[in-house]
């Protein structure tokens, strides 16, 4: 759970607004606040990422889906990213809490959901079209796959699937030919027994 902040959202607009136009840095201000620069630099990033909403007090843990912990666990364990751009990526909120995943992952313990599963992240059925689209949108959006599984209530696992394929193979790959029969033009001469 967060703590609740003695800051108001004001003063937190105030200060980020500051920082964004570069009348100040986090340094200065975090000291005239008596808190830690960390704190102000999440503001801003924050700020950034969902404008003032960004900046108010959460009334509640947000819930993290096991498969987002584990693409921003890999993205930062394989060197593409660092704490800070995962944290930013996957809409995650403070670095703290991707460094708790972290240490649970490499040190053996399983990585759960932290709330009941919703029916987005189980995934549902779509069309050629459909997958065609969210692959080219993941992509367009810097493969940010949690933004595709919001937009277009599709799982990560779905969303990774089909961007992977659609890189591989374009369009093509991502028809779904499960339970199709082939033309007889196809078969070879094994299959036409």
């Amino acid at each position: 759970m967060s703590k609740r902040s003695p800051t108001s959202l004001e003063v937190k607009l105030r200060v980020v607004k500051r920082c964004l136009q570069n009348e100040t840095n986090p340094s200065y201000e975090a000291k005239q606040l008596g808190i830690d620069k960390n704190t102000v630099t999440d503001w801003v990033r924050k700020y950034k990422a969902d404008g003032l909403d960004g900046l108010k007090e959460s009334r509640g843990c947000k819930a993290y889906s096991e498969d987002l912990q584990l693409a921003a666990i890999r993205d930062v364990l394989s060197g593409s990213h660092s704490i800070r751009e995962a944290t930013k990526k996957y809409h995650i909120s403070s670095k703290s809490v991707l460094t708790r995943w972290i240490s649970k992952y490499t040190n053996g313990v399983e990585i759960k959901s932290t709330r009941k599963v919703s029916r987005m992240n189980k995934g549902r059925k779509t069309t050629f079209e459909e997958r065609i689209e969210i692959a080219q949108y993941t992509i367009a959006n810097d493969l940010d796959y949690q933004k595709s599984m919001e937009k277009y209530d599709v799982s990560y696992s779905q969303v990774y699937a089909w961007v992977r394929k659609y890189k591989s193979g374009g369009e093509e790959a991502l028809k779904d030919n499960r339970g199709r029969n082939k033309p007889a033009e196809e078969l070879d001469d094994h299959e036409q027994l």
